[in-house]
C-alpha cells in the first residue's frame, strides 16, 4: 500500500498538507473524512488507533499525525525543493520559529469562526457576541505580529522564497476570508504576500483546494450542511466552551 492522507479540505491543516503534495507531485491516495459528518469519530474512516483527528499520514505501517511533523516527513522522504524546508541550520531555524509561533498565536485564533458562525449554530448553540469580539480582536493582533514580527520587507514570511511557514499561515488566514472577515482588505502587503505564495502554488490549485471553504458560508445559508451525528455532540461542545 502506497502513501495514504486522511484528510477534509475544511480543515486549515488539512489544505496545507494537500496543497504541499499536489504542487510536489507527491503520488498519494487520498482518504477523505467529513468532520461534518462526525467521520472522524466514526470507526472504520482513520487508521486503527489515531486520535479522532485530521491530518493523518500513513505510509506502509507507518502512521504520523499533526500537519507539521507530515509535512516536514513528506518534503525529507520525497526530498522537494530545499527552500521549503531549507537544509540550511538558520533558515530551517527560520522556519521552525515561525512554527512553534504560530502553534500558539493562530492556530486556536483564526479557527474559531468556523465554530462560531458554521459549527455551533449546527448543533444548536449560540457563542457569546462578548466571545465573538474577542476573537476578532485575537485576530488583529495576531495579524499585526505577523506583519511586523515576521514579514517585515521580505518576499515571504521567514525568507525571500516561499516556506512551509508560509503555507501553514495561508490556510489560516483562508479560513477567516472564508468566513467573512477579509484579513488582506487594509493589509496591502499581506495581500501582497499571499498573491506571491498563490503565484508559486498556481491559480488553480489554490481554487481547487480553497473551493470547499470559501463555498461554506453559502451552504449555510442554504440549509445544506448535514447536521454532526450525535456522537460528535459532545466533543464540539467542549471545544465550543474552550473558547476565550
Amino acid at each position: 500500500m502506497g502513501l495514504e492522507l486522511y484528510l477534509d479540505l475544511l480543515s486549515q491543516p488539512c489544505r496545507a498538507v494537500y496543497i504541499f503534495a499536489k504542487k510536489n507531485g507527491i503520488p498519494f491516495e487520498l482518504r477523505t473524512v467529513e468532520l461534518l459528518k462526525g467521520q472522524h469519530v466514526s470507526k472504520g474512516f482513520l487508521p486503527a488507533n489515531s486520535p479522532q483527528k485530521v491530518p493523518v499520514l500513513k505510509d506502509g505501517d507507518f502512521v504520523l499525525h499533526q500537519s507539521v511533523a507530515i509535512l516536514i516527513y513528506l518534503s525529507c522522504k520525497y526530498q522537494t525543493a530545499d527552500h521549503w524546508y531549507p537544509p540550511d541550520l538558520q533558515a530551517r531555524a527560520r522556519v521552525h520559529e515561525y512554527l512553534g509561533w504560530h502553534a500558539d498565536f493562530i492556530r486556536g485564533t483564526f479557527g474559531v469562526c468556523l465554530w462560531t458562525k458554521v459549527l455551533a449554530p449546527l448543533i444548536g448553540v449560540q457563542v457569546p457576541e462578548e466571545k465573538v469580539k474577542r476573537n476578532r480582536a485575537a485576530v488583529d493582533r495576531a495579524l499585526q505580529l505577523l506583519e511586523d514580527q515576521f514579514l517585515g520587507d521580505k518576499a515571504f514570511l521567514t525568507s525571500q522564497r516561499v516556506t512551509l511557514a508560509d503555507l501553514m499561515a495561508l490556510e489560516e488566514l483562508m479560513q477567516v476570508v472564508a468566513l467573512g472577515q477579509d484579513v488582506f482588505e487594509s493589509r496591502p502587503r499581506l495581500a501582497a504576500w499571499r498573491g506571491r505564495v498563490e503565484a508559486v502554488l498556481g491559480a488553480d490549485l489554490c481554487q481547487e483546494t480553497h473551493s470547499p471553504i470559501l463555498n461554506i458560508l453559502e451552504q449555510v445559508a442554504n440549509k445544506q450542511l448535514p447536521p454532526p451525528p450525535p456522537e460528535a455532540h459532545q466533543s464540539m461542545l467542549l471545544r465550543i466552551s474552550r473558547i476565550p
